[in-house]
């Protein structure tokens, strides 16, 4: 799952941000590449502090991950934690799990919810519930595409608006559409999911590096979609765009400095 060389930097993502008017990202670690080790996000996160925020990722079921996301919030190195099931469980009521969703609760750090298997919303649900406290983001929509479990998996994602505690990162249109720019194909499920979680409980992503996440919607594409395909309201844009990612994760940030420009045309 390397991306491919040129494209993968913290330089690119700083001139594709540039380019594109983007004040702050977050950057989130993948297990598919690095594994656990998240050596080169808590450098990244902890020497760029004006405009990058971490995400970690660790094993729930590896007994030292409690000390190192610990760790890892209390030097900067990250500020959010991306939360997988526990592999021995099959489940995110595990032992392991828990432990590192009460550091997050006494730190005050958000969770990024990895939940990507249909069966393990009621596990996520309990979670949920528990910690209802804490910030906690839904990862891709639970990989919504279409496909066999496409009305199941809306069905659930739309039922998670019921905790006031969890966002929607509707970034899943880049990544899932069949059809390419402006997704056609997920943009209905799209525009259900701002109206049923409100666009204040919506957040953009970009699912940097493009070229290997997203081959049929580039970053410009997937920014533009909301920009200027979808019909959303200004108000809607402003909350999904900039101000949900701020409140919640760049509170630093002056409101102005969440305004976006228009994408510029390839």
């Amino acid at each position: 799952m390397r991306p491919p060389d040129g494209v993968q930097s913290l330089t690119h993502l700083h001139r594709v941000c540039q380019l594109h008017g983007v004040r702050a990202v977050r950057a989130v670690h993948t297990v598919s590449y690095y594994g656990y080790d998240n050596a080169y996000l808590a450098a990244v996160t902890a020497n760029n502090t004006d405009w990058v925020s971490g995400v970690c990722c660790l094993d729930p079921d590896e007994p030292d991950s409690p000390s190192v996301l610990k760790r890892f919030l209390d030097s900067g190195s990250a500020h959010s934690l991306r939360s997988i099931p526990s592999r021995e469980r099959g489940s995110f009521e595990a032992p392991g799990v828990s432990r590192l969703w009460d550091i997050c609760a006494e730190t005050g750090a958000s969770v990024d919810l990895f939940l990507m298997d249909p069966a393990l919303t009621p596990s996520a649900r309990t979670l949920l519930r528990r910690y209802s406290a804490v910030a906690v983001a839904l990862d891709h929509c639970m990989d919504l595409k279409r496909g066999p479990q496409y009305p199941e998996v809306l069905a659930q994602v739309l039922s998670l608006a019921e905790y006031p505690n969890l966002v929607a990162k509707v970034d899943f249109v880049s990544t899932g559409t069949q059809t390419g720019y402006p997704g056609a194909d997920l943009t209905e499920a799209l525009l259900q999911i701002v109206e049923v979680f409100g666009a204040e409980r919506c957040v953009w992503g970009s699912n940097f590096p493009n070229a290997l996440w997203t081959p049929r919607m580039t970053y410009t594409d997937h920014l533009r979609l909301f920009t200027e395909a979808l019909p959303l309201t200004p108000e809607a844009r402003r909350l999904v765009l900039g101000e949900t990612a701020r409140r919640l994760w760049f509170p630093w940030l002056d409101p102005s400095d969440t305004e976006l420009t228009a994408p510029p045309r390839d």
